[in-house]
């Protein structure tokens, strides 16, 4: 029979540890990201909004599901024709871009996650926002260029 090491227990407390941690900072990290409600064509969409340069590259990947009511809104500090990759996605998506007034300027459908990094998608416009939606959303919506959606963020009136 072997004997037991105290050395073992404490490996396997710190190693309890750890991922008690990594698993509440997860947590933490997915429950405080600002949202906010996206109105736009007929639709409402409940959207997470980033706004860091490594939030924005990370967006949707890993997403296996997005359902019809969410999405993701990335806010850029200025107007430019910011480029919106496929890299790591699992779904396809329909992605619009909006211009200061939230305007919308361009508008790209049922994008393939097989593109991955070969295709950069850019409007044709410099713009503010990009919305991040399932496939399927535009036309679900009636979302059209011109449109001008509705929602506000940190600092809106």
């Amino acid at each position: 029979m072997s004997k037991w090491r105290p050395s073992i227990t404490t490996g396997i407390v710190g190693i309890f540890i750890v991922v008690l941690i990594a698993v509440g900072f997860n947590f933490l990290l997915k429950n405080s990201t600002p949202s906010t409600q996206v109105q736009l064509g007929s639709g409402m969409f409940k959207a997470r909004v980033v706004t860091s340069d490594v939030d924005r590259e990370i967006g949707l990947s890993g997403v296996d599901k997005l359902d019809t009511h969410d999405a993701l809104l990335m806010t850029f500090p200025s107007d430019d024709k910011w480029g919106i990759w496929m890299k790591d996605m699992l779904i396809p998506l329909d992605i619009a871009w909006l211009d200061s007034n939230k305007k919308v300027v361009y508008i790209e459908t049922n994008v393939s996650p097989e593109l991955s990094t070969t295709k950069t998608f850019r409007p044709k416009v410099p713009a503010r926002y990009v919305l991040e939606m399932s496939a399927g959303s535009v036309q679900r919506a009636g979302i059209k260029i011109n449109q001008v959606a509705s929602f506000t963020l940190n600092g809106d009136e």
